[in-house]
C-alpha cells in the first residue's frame, strides 16, 4: 500500500519560503549579471556546478576571469552575514574545479567578487573580496 504523505501547516509554510527564497535569489543573480554585463563584463556562466560546489556568476573582463558570489537579503550587512567560512572554503574549490579547464589553468588571472543586493535591490560589489 502506498504512504500517503500529508504535510503539516509548518511544512507547507517553510516549502513556500523556500521557494520564495530561490526565486528572489534567482532574481538577484539576473539583477547582478546585468550589473557586470553593463560594464562591458560578459557572463559567460550562470550557477555552474562542479564536485565541490556552485559559482552564482562566472564573467571574463579581457582574460581576467571574474567568479561572483551573489548573496542577497534585506540589507547589505544582512546579505554579507549569510557567508560563512564553509562556504568561502568552496567557493575556492570550486574556482580551482573551473580553472583547471581553463588554457592557462590556475596560473589564469582571476577576481573572485562578492555582490550584496538588498531588499530595494540595491547593488553593493566588493571586488576580489576574498583577497589575501
Amino acid at each position: 500500500m502506498p504512504f500517503d504523505f500529508v504535510s503539516t501547516p509548518v511544512q507547507r509554510s517553510r516549502s513556500a519560503r523556500g521557494r520564495r527564497n530561490h526565486h528572489s535569489g534567482h532574481a538577484a543573480e539576473g539583477s547582478v549579471a546585468r550589473h557586470y554585463e553593463s560594464r562591458g563584463i560578459a557572463i559567460c556562466a550562470r550557477n555552474w556546478r562542479g564536485a565541490t560546489g556552485e559559482i552564482d556568476l562566472i564573467g571574463r573582463d579581457g582574460d581576467v576571469v571574474v567568479f561572483v558570489e551573489v548573496k542577497q537579503s534585506r540589507t547589505h550587512d544582512l546579505a554579507a552575514s549569510h557567508l560563512s567560512r564553509a562556504q568561502v572554503g568552496r567557493i575556492f574549490a570550486t574556482v580551482d574545479e573551473f580553472l583547471a579547464g581553463e588554457p592557462e589553468g590556475l596560473l589564469t588571472d582571476v577576481r573572485i567578487d562578492l555582490a550584496l543586493v538588498d531588499g530595494q535591490g540595491r547593488i553593493d560589489v566588493v571586488e576580489n573580496a576574498f583577497a589575501g
